[in-house]
This record gives C-alpha cells, structure tokens and sequence, in this order.
C-alpha cells in the first residue's frame, strides 16, 4: 500500500508502527446539524478503517467531539440553553446521520469536556519546557520556539504573520501565538486550572486526546484539508514539544472539500446541504457512491445532477446483486479474481475509490453479460457485493422510495395520458424523457401505463 502523505507532499510505502495500526480523524462541533462536508469526511475514513481490516490490519480509531467552542456557546445563548444540552442534542444528530450512511463507529469517542484534566497536564508541560506562558488567566504556545513550525503547511513564519489566527493581542508575545487555554468570561461554561478559571483552546483538545488514547505517535491522522492550518500545524507543534518525540503522525491523510459552485461548503458561509435533508432525497448507498467516485485528495462538487446519477449507477449494481443466477455452468474464478487484483491494485494506491468504484461497474457488466447468456454467476455476485461492501455499499433495496417519488410519477403518468389523448405527442415525450433521465422508465400496456427504477 502507497499513501499520499501531507507532511512530505508525496507517497509513501504504508508501514504502521506496530500490529494495530492507530487512526485518529478531527470529529465534530456539535452545535447544528451535519451536512455533505462532514458526510464526505467520515464516508472516506470510514473507508480508510474498512480497507486497513480488509487487508488484514487491526485499526484502533479514535474520533473526538469537540463539545465545547465559541460556537456552541454562542447558539447556546441565542437558544436560551445549556451548552451542555446543545452539544448532546447535535452529537445525537451525528450518531445518527452516520448509521445512515453506513458508517461504522470509531472505537473511542473523546469529548472535550470529558478530557480536560489531560488537557491541563499538557499545558503545564509546555509551559514547564518553555513551550508555553500563562497570561492575564490565559495561556500562548510560543510557536518561535519551534524552529520547524510550518512543515505540515509548507509554510514561512513570515507568511503566516498576516494569516487567519496570526492576530496580536495585549496579552501575547507574539501575533503568531495561539491559545492553549482561555481565561473565563462572564457567563461562559468554564473549568479550574492552575490559571484560573477558564476553557480549553481548540487545539489543545486533539493533542491531549491522541496521547491519552493512542500514544505518542499515531500511524494515520486525518481531516478535510482545511484543518491543515492553523488546527493540524499547531497539534504538531504542542505534541512533539510536549513529548520530544517525533514524528507526532507519521501519515497525515486529508481529504477535499465539498463545493457548490466555486465555494466551499460549510456553516460558516451558510451555504449548507445537511446530511438529513439529503437522505431524505436519496438513498445512503448513492450517498456513499456519489462521494467516492472522486479521489478523496480533489473538492467534490454537490449537484442534484450528480447524486441522482450516483442513485441510478447504485440502482445497477443492486440489480446485478440480485439478478438471475443462470442455469449452466459457472463462469468460473477466473473473471473475479482478476477484479478482485485490480480492485486491491487501485485501493493500494492512496485508496483510489474513484477507480475501485469503476472497477465494480465493469465487474457488474460482465456478470449481467454472463447471466444474459445464461450462466452461473453466483460466485461473481457474491465478489461484487464484498468489493462493495470494503466500500461501504450495503446493496440493499432503499428503505423507502428515493425522493418519495410515487405520487408524483403518478401525477406526471397522468398528465402525460391527457396529453397523448390531446394529441400533444411532443409534450408527452418530454415527460417520458426526463422520467427516463430521473432513472425511471414507462411502460405503455394495453390497460395502462406501468413504471419502474432502471
């Protein structure tokens, strides 16, 4: 297996530290609901874990929750509740958008106000190796006290001086310090500490997190790239100061980010499709299909368009799953074992689902040629589903119709009877060819017009 590697811009031979290879993904502020962003992050390293288990690794994978964060406080305050019943309303929310999908539960689930005695055995020992200084309740990681800082980023301390996060303050040393621990304001949820009453910084968290639960260094970190900086930069920075051991991650995996148009999509610009509301149009497995038929480095553009063909292509693979078996002999291993090879060959390199999913189409088209000519195709139905479930794709029927689209198929076949009774053929054909773009085909019969999925 090669992997992309953020750190050193290329790929590398995949070499965990030990028999258990330990992953690490930045989870959730949970202060709304989810939406596609969050959907494509957790898809991929849901992916990522299920290929590692399919290869014969032990993964243990810890996703932390940050429960606590200007934001929740902030909607927290406009709600008139707690933050505490905030977070839990929308860490619920998560849990189940993700059994929605499909996604598997990471094995520990850390939140940051469950861990923050750890957070503060860290910050002492930064602030005892000169790391770290308290100021005014709060304290400042001296980032020009790490001479390679910068190297997940590939950037200049020049450049970063004017950068998002680089503001100065009465209170630090230098713009490019950031906080470890914030002083308490009225108001706000906060913790003792050795400063004062006060709350964690954000970056902090995921520090005291990955030592507490996988050690000094973890073989698999990974986040949507724009944690890259200033969050994943400054977890470097504190944790290999803290520990003196380096590297802190020896593979940073980061995946794109989902676009509408030419923005990215997220909270902040409210520009959001959330995760339910796409559920509720189609089903999890074109979801999940939709999402991985992009390399995982590349942004990944929402479009109507795009998830209604994932819908059909997931459509074709289920009805591949379970077609007609075939009455004579069976095709024999040979055709399945040469997917199978291209299908480890193009997850192997940098977990290329994009050419993985290709490869399960070519796989479904030869055994619906097979099963056409009447042979056994069993054993290559049975490959098909387990090359999709490395994916993720259960291949089970939607549980309910996508886009709950029988009244309107209903209403649409009738409009399109009164046009052909009206002689509006031109019209009528235009019904029938957008169905036919939608995935639906008609079928005229002598007492009425029958539809089905394609």
């Amino acid at each position: 297996m090669r992997i992309y590697n953020t750190l050193s811009g290329q790929k590398e031979e995949f070499s965990p530290q030990g028999d258990e290879v330990k992953m690490y993904v930045c989870g959730v502020t949970p202060y709304s609901d989810c939406h596609i962003g969050h959907a494509m992050s957790y898809v991929i390293f849901d992916v990522v874990r299920r290929y590692l288990h399919f290869r014969g690794y032990k993964v243990k994978y810890v996703q932390n929750i940050t429960d606590i964060d200007d934001k929740i406080i902030e909607r927290a305050n406009r709600l008139s509740v707690s933050t505490s019943e905030l977070a839990e309303k929308y860490t619920d929310s998560y849990f189940e958008d993700m059994a929605a999908l499909n996604v598997e539960r990471a094995d520990i689930y850390p939140r940051a106000t469950g861990e923050i005695p750890k957070m503060i055995e860290v910050i002492q020992g930064l602030i005892a190796k000169g790391y770290a200084y308290p100021a005014q309740g709060s304290v400042y990681f001296r980032v020009r006290n790490v001479p390679d800082y910068g190297k997940l980023s590939h950037r200049s301390l020049e450049s970063m001086m004017a950068s998002e996060g680089a503001t100065g303050g009465d209170d630090k040393e230098s713009p490019v310090d950031f906080v470890l621990w914030k002083a308490a304001k009225p108001g706000e949820p906060a913790w003792d500490s050795p400063w004062g009453k006060g709350r964690p910084g954000w970056h902090i968290e995921c520090s005291a997190m990955s030592l507490k639960y996988l050690g000094h260094t973890i073989d698999i970190h990974g986040g949507g790239q724009d944690l890259v900086f200033p969050h994943h930069e400054n977890e470097i920075a504190q944790s290999e100061s803290f520990t003196g051991i380096k590297p802190l991650v020896k593979y940073w995996l980061h995946n794109g980010l989902v676009q509408l148009g030419e923005e990215k999509m997220s909270k902040s610009l409210g520009n959001l499709v959330t995760i339910k509301e796409t559920l509720a149009k189609y089903s999890p497995d074109a979801i999940r299909l939709f999402i991985l038929s992009s390399h995982y480095h590349s942004p990944l553009t929402y479009s109507e368009e795009a998830l209604a063909a994932a819908e059909r292509g997931v459509e074709r693979l289920r009805q591949t799953f379970r077609g007609k078996l075939g009455e004579k002999e069976p095709t024999g291993e040979m055709i399945t074992e040469t997917y199978q090879k291209q299908f480890i060959e193009a997850m192997d390199d940098d977990f290329n689902t994009a050419q993985a999913v290709a490869i399960l189409f070519e796989l479904a088209h030869d055994v619906n040629r097979a099963s056409e000519a009447g042979y056994g195709v069993a054993l290559a139905q049975q490959v098909l589903a387990d090359m999709a479930g490395v994916l993720g794709l259960t291949l089970k029927p939607p549980e309910k119709p996508v886009l709950d689209a029988e009244p309107f198929i209903g209403v649409l076949i009738s409009t399109r009877e009164s046009l052909r009774q009206a002689k509006q053929f031109q019209l009528a054909d235009e019904i029938r060819a957008k169905l036919d773009e939608l995935g639906i085909a008609l079928e005229d019969t002598p007492k009425k017009t029958e539809w089905k999925r394609k």
